[in-house]
């Protein structure tokens, strides 16, 4: 049975959320007052489902369903998660917190995306305080995976248990704040930076793209991967994190900052920030800003994929759980062996698919194929494994990010030292691309042709037997530029 999570506010927090949970497969319920509501989550959604399911080797779940209501009774009713994005006012927050209590389920988690307000205020004066949990998110919630789960001793164990779990289940990393303060952990951070930034501004140091400039190209990337204490660790050498307070520490008391001194906010200084950030950034619409952010952090985060860590260690783990719930595989088919999505980084300049990503899909088929009949890790470690002959693709159509791709294998040959493969790129029903592909299985320590184990030789034989009986493909044997 699909989950089902209500949205309440879909503004560009709630827009995300709606998005990160309906892309995750839940059913999504949202209300907003505001007439247009609709499209603008409309607009996050569609940016979303460009970007998201490309950081994955694996396809996510169908998408689940999306509504809108005209009340809160109507849009909590089923609910599991109640996630709460109204503008910052308390009074406002309690008052949607009073009603909520009325209509949802007394085991519904209630999470609010405040970025200031600590969980013990809003639980104030409801009836079921156990419920509300601060479960602030990052925009674009649909790609950052951080949310700060802000408790107090009145959520019980299960509550916050479950709170994490479903967190967990839709690709977020939960950072469990057990002593609230106001404005968490992450923003607090970003207060400071920003104080001194606008006094940068202010006293004529730099410009909104020179402080922009120091971040991006600088630390900024350093802490994409490693946050800060373990930057600075690293900073200390061989000698370690005590060195480098030791070195550094004394430069706590010189009058480097103003953090605790904020300019104050006239008209000439919003006017002189506002300038700056206009002739910076202002030749480029709000939704192609969006688009550049997107494009850069799914290229950053699956880079660190590769690394298998931080923000791409968390996706590798999602790869995982998505992929236990992959279908059974039936032998009398071709079979299913890559499941995804189009990334951002996979197009071209003509934006399609560049032609060497069509290989490296049917690569990571060819490699599914392989654990399939056994050939897999443990067994390339005791010194067996295929290496590719011949390859052979036809460029048959083509497909844009995002696009949500299958390629089918069949099993042509699976005799002595070869195998022989065919792979077919779909998109729905629309054929992509084909593969033919000859392998040689190879004794690694030698790195000369060889006899699969045993049960790799009898996986292959049985799963090639029962691909004997199906058509022929068309195009198999077929030269460049000649029609088999």
């Amino acid at each position: 049975m699909t989950k089902q999570a209500a949205i309440i506010g879909g503004g560009v927090i709630g827009g995300g959320w709606a998005a990160r949970f309906l892309l995750s497969g839940w059913d999504v319920r949202v209300f907003d007052p505001d007439p247009e509501a609709k499209r603008k989550i409309g607009e996050v959604l569609a940016n979303a489902r460009r970007s998201l399911p490309g950081l994955f080797e694996t396809a996510l779940p169908e998408e689940g369903s999306l509504s809108f209501h005209d009340t809160l009774e109507e849009a909590v009713s089923g609910a599991i998660w109640v996630q709460e994005s109204v503008p910052e006012r308390l009074d406002l927050k309690q008052k949607v917190y009073t009603s909520l209590m009325e209509h949802c389920a007394q085991s519904a988690v209630i999470g609010s995306s405040t970025s200031g307000f600590k969980p013990s205020e809003l639980q104030e004066g409801t009836a079921r305080p156990e419920q509300i949990v601060v479960a602030h998110p990052f925009n674009p919630v649909y790609l950052l995976p951080l949310a700060e789960l802000v408790t107090t001793e009145k959520n019980t164990p299960d509550v916050i248990a479950k709170a994490k779990e479903i967190l967990s289940a839709i690709g977020m990393h939960p950072l469990h704040v057990k002593k609230e303060i106001d404005a968490h952990i992450a923003d607090r951070f970003l207060e400071a930076v920003w104080r001194e930034a606008l006094w940068l501004v202010k006293d004529g140091i730099a410009t909104t793209e020179e402080i922009d400039d120091a971040i991006r190209y600088g630390f900024g990337i350093r802490w994409a991967q490693m946050g800060l204490f373990e930057t600075y660790r690293v900073a200390g050498g061989e000698a370690g994190m005590k060195h480098f307070m030791a070195q550094f520490g004394p430069a706590l008391q010189w009058p480097w900052t103003k953090l605790m001194d904020v300019p104050e906010f006239t008209d000439e200084l919003v006017d002189l920030i506002a300038g700056q950030s206009d002739a910076q950034s202002g030749h480029h619409s709000i939704r192609e800003l969006e688009r550049i952010r997107d494009n850069n952090l799914v290229a950053m985060m699956r880079a660190l994929k590769t690394q298998d860590w931080g923000a791409g260690a968390l996706l590798n783990a999602q790869d995982k759980h998505l992929g236990a719930n992959a279908p059974e595989i039936d032998e009398t088919r071709p079979i299913v062996t890559v499941r995804r999505a189009i990334p951002l980084d996979w197009t071209d300049y003509n934006g399609h698919m560049n032609e060497a990503r069509y290989l490296q899909a049917f690569c990571d088929a060819t490699d599914r194929l392989m654990e399939i009949i056994g050939c897999d890790a443990e067994y390339i470690s005791t010194g067996g494994s295929y290496f590719t002959a011949e390859t052979h693709i036809r460029h048959l159509d083509e497909v844009h990010a995002g696009a949500r791709i299958e390629v089918r294998t069949q099993v042509l040959l699976g005799e002595g030292k070869k195998m022989q493969l065919w792979h077919e790129m779909y998109e729905g029903e629309r054929l992509l691309a084909t593969g033919e592909h000859m392998l040689i299985h190879v004794d690694l320590e030698t790195r000369r042709p060889s006899i699969p184990g045993p049960s790799i030789k009898a996986n292959l034989t049985r799963i090639a037997t029962a691909h004997a009986n199906l058509s022929k493909p068309a195009g198999i044997g077929a030269s460049v530029g000649v029609r088999a």
